[in-house]
């Protein structure tokens, strides 16, 4: 359930708010809004806590929140989150484009993906230093030289970096990195994971599980968002179905499906979602079109030497014809990209 409180309701009452839940076992999610402040209740309420509730000053109603997902519903906030990193803002209206390698391989190729992300007009780089591979004998990730790396390369360009985790005994060393921390396909339900980004203090990007449904999706937010922690990114980066041509099937219905649903913004992964490099361009400009907040894409600077998803990473001319294009389709739907820091 939520709390509504009157409008211009005193600090004193808020807090007021605050504290008895606390009182009763429970964590209030405070949000302010431009028409209304709220307090979200989270924990398992009781029938009789409506009216408990009701009668404290400064209250104007408590309202029943019917989704299983609280604080990721548009009933608890009914404007969009906006999330500042840097000085890129995700969620604000324009198109936001995160780039990079699937791999941080050596520094001399993250370095030159740096630089072109940042030229073409780019806004956040990614690299990935922990890796999850279906095969044990993979490639895994360079670990901290890795996230060594992206701060580097971040020095030099000013890019913010966005980096995966895996293990939740991993936040803290990752975090002290990145300014964005990925949670992948294969973690989302993994419950000690979120709760563990959750209290990290960074923004989070928590990729959709190949088999999961919106509201299990959604569910897995609301781990992070119940931390404290309400700067979550969405990613819809393709679920298995039957098809075989594609790596994954892009669920661009999920993009204006979960925009109804929840606050959160969402960005397309049309990388991972098709696994092909020719149907990356498309799938991205197919995404804005969609209503995505942003993308994020894997190019490097020799794909067919890349450690991991080569097939699916841009070459750098690949990646500024699809900067070029998907500037025109975000023009066009009134989500212009957003300026190069």
């Amino acid at each position: 359930m939520i709390v509504v409180m009157k409008v211009g309701s005193a600090e004193r009452e808020i807090d007021g708010v605050l504290e008895r839940l606390k009182e009763l076992g429970f964590k209030g999610s405070l949000s302010r809004g431009v028409e209304r402040t709220v307090i979200g209740v989270v924990g398992q309420t009781y029938p009789e806590l409506a009216d408990e509730l009701a009668v404290l000053e400064g209250v104007a109603d408590v309202v029943p929140i019917s989704r299983p997902y609280k604080l990721a519903s548009r009933e608890f906030k009914p404007e969009d989150t906006v999330i500042k990193v840097g000085n890129v803002t995700i969620g604000g209206g324009n198109t936001v484009v995160m780039a990079g390698q699937c791999s941080v391989d050596t520094e001399e190729q993250m370095m030159a993906t740096a630089r072109l992300v940042k030229e073409a007009g780019g806004h956040i780089l990614r690299g990935g230093a922990f890796k999850p591979r279906t095969n044990p004998y993979a490639f895994r990730g360079l670990g901290e030289k890795g996230l060594q790396i992206l701060a580097t390369a971040r020095e030099e360009t000013g890019l913010p970096i966005i980096s995966e985790v895996m293990d939740p005994r991993d936040v803290e060393l990752v975090a002290r990195y990145a300014d964005i921390l990925q949670v992948g396909s294969r973690s989302m339900q993994n419950f000690a994971l979120l709760d563990e980004v959750g209290r990290s203090g960074k923004p989070v990007l928590l990729k959709r599980g190949m088999w999961a449904p919106l509201q299990e999706w959604l569910l897995a937010a609301e781990y992070v968002l119940a931390q404290g922690n309400g700067e979550v990114i969405l990613c819809e980066r393709g679920i298995r179905t039957f098809e075989t041509s594609t790596r994954f099937t892009m669920d661009l219905s999920a993009i204006p499906a979960v925009k109804r649903l929840s606050h959160l913004p969402i960005i397309g992964d049309p990388s991972h979602a098709t696994g092909h490099r020719y149907l990356v361009e498309p799938m991205a400009m197919a995404s804005v079109a969609a209503g995505a907040d942003g993308l994020i894409v894997e190019l490097h600077p020799n794909p067919d030497q890349a450690l991991s998803d080569g097939a699916q990473s841009l070459t750098f001319g690949g990646f500024r014809q699809l900067m070029e294009r998907v500037g025109e389709v975000a023009k066009a739907v009134g989500r212009p990209l957003a300026a190069a820091s």
